[in-house]
């Protein structure tokens, strides 16, 4: 049997054992995925544990993300990053990659979004950072917007051609942009948008990383500007796809993970 896992502090509620176990019933794998919950302060240990237990995958979680940095070689995409959310035992050396980006990006392409044009990401956090990574190795124009500008302007710094701005420039940056990806916790615990609902278009394509409700306040107002909408649940499963494919080498079953990953919302 192949061993699976995650790692995070706290970790209780994730929602990666069902989706992942999902897949592996649909193919028939002989696989499960565990839940490991690690002192805050020993995810590179954990790491070395699994290698020795002989683990076949983790992904890793809050707060272990740039802590598990120091346990593997970095692909490429993950160093740039700067943060681990998928390790790899098949060689030598676990190999760390990150998932995120390629989550946001999967998910905007299931849903018919061409991924062109520009972007605006809200958000300079780890979220937006993968998001905005993602964007820009798409070829998007990548505006990021965020609370504190600094921060955004930062982030811009890293990002291939990306801009950084203040949450005051939205309307400007979204009057002809293509993309919107809410990476910022904000509907997440109350019915708020960072976004506000005049600047959203019917040419814009929504992604909010928020999957906690389902349909936040900033989609329901996308919906009615006539704009396409993507939840966080698409994110979340998408980013667990590609993790499922890197270490099985097979073709995720999407409609079964996704299945149950939104029973269990």
């Amino acid at each position: 049997m192949d061993v699976y896992g995650l790692i995070g502090n706290p970790v209780g509620h994730s929602l990666s054992p069902p989706m992942h176990e999902a897949g592996y019933d649909e193919l028939g794998l002989d696989a499960r995925y565990v839940a490991f919950e690690p002192p805050a302060d020993e995810g590179a240990a954990a790491v070395e544990a699994a290698q020795t237990l002989g683990v076949s995958g983790l992904n890793v979680t809050i707060p272990f993300k740039q802590d598990v940095l120091d346990a593997v070689e970095p692909a490429p995409l993950a160093e740039r990053i700067g943060a681990v959310n998928t390790v790899d035992f098949s060689g030598d050396t676990p190999t760390g990659h990150n998932t995120d980006a390629v989550g946001a990006v999967r998910a905007l392409s299931h849903h018919g979004v061409a991924l062109s044009g520009t972007a605006v990401v809200v958000g300079a956090g780890g979220a937006g950072r993968a998001v905005s990574f993602g964007l820009a190795d798409e070829e998007l124009s990548v505006r990021i917007a965020n609370r504190t500008e600094s921060k955004a302007h930062a982030l811009a710094d890293d990002v291939p051609g990306a801009t950084g701005h203040g949450l005051d420039e939205l309307g400007d940056l979204l009057a002809d942009a293509d993309v919107l990806v809410n990476c910022t916790s904000v509907g997440m615990e109350s019915d708020e948008t960072p976004v506000p609902a005049d600047a959203l278009h019917g040419d814009l394509a929504v992604l909010d990383a928020v999957y906690t409700p389902i349909e936040t306040r900033l989609l329901r107002d996308a919906a009615a500007a006539g704009a396409t909408t993507v939840d966080g649940a698409w994110m979340l499963l998408f980013q667990g796809v590609e993790a499922f494919e890197l270490w099985t080498g097979a073709e995720a079953p999407v409609e079964a993970m996704n299945d149950v990953l939104r029973a269990n919302l």
